[in-house]
This record gives structure tokens, sequence and C-alpha cells, in this order.
């Protein structure tokens, strides 16, 4: 059985490939996909010419500093707690009751 070829690429073209991840602000799956690359293969790359990247907007991660929650939020969390738990009791109730009982509830 005749394997796959193995492809190999030049420094240059690996270099040009990390920095259009870097300069593109895309992430590293569309880039390779662009390329026609595994990501595995292209992040290897970044990684190795230890590239700066700006995350992206969707990876970007709040800054503000988390704050203990007010009375206010407390009360809120306990009483959807207690709705959530009040859902869950219907829910299985639903679940165990007879079929033809289930077509009248929905």
């Amino acid at each position: 059985m005749e394997g796959r070829q193995r492809r190999s690429f030049t420094d240059d073209y690996k270099r040009q490939a990390v920095d259009l991840v870097a300069s593109s602000g895309r992430s590293i799956g569309s880039v390779a996909k662009e390329l026609g690359l595994r990501d595995s293969v292209l992040r290897r790359w970044v990684e190795q010419r230890g590239a700066r990247l700006e995350p992206t907007a969707a990876t970007r991660r709040p800054t503000t500093q988390a704050t203990l929650p007010s009375a206010d939020h407390a009360a809120e969390i306990a009483r959807l707690q207690r709705e959530n738990e009040r859902l869950r009791m219907e829910r299985d109730i639903l679940k165990n009751c007879p079929a033809q009982w289930r077509a009248c509830a929905a």
C-alpha cells in the first residue's frame, strides 16, 4: 500500500503564513483552511516563531474585576435556583407520566 507523501515547506513560506496570522487578526484555523494546512501545523509554526498575536474579539476576555454579588444579586440568584429546582421537578414528573397525558400537557 502506497502511503501519502509528506509535504515540506520552506522557511520563507512558514514565516509568511505566521505573519499572515499575526497581521490579519484572524484565527489560526481560518488562515490554515485558506492555505490548505492543518490547524495543528500552523499553530506549531506560530509557537515556534514566538509570534505575538493580538487576540481576536471572540477570544478577548473582559478586563473588569470580578465583584462580589450584592444583596440584590444574591436574592436574584437564590430565586433563580428555586425556580430551576421547580422546573426540574416538573420536567421529571412529565417524563414519568403516561403518554396520553403528555399530549395534553404540550
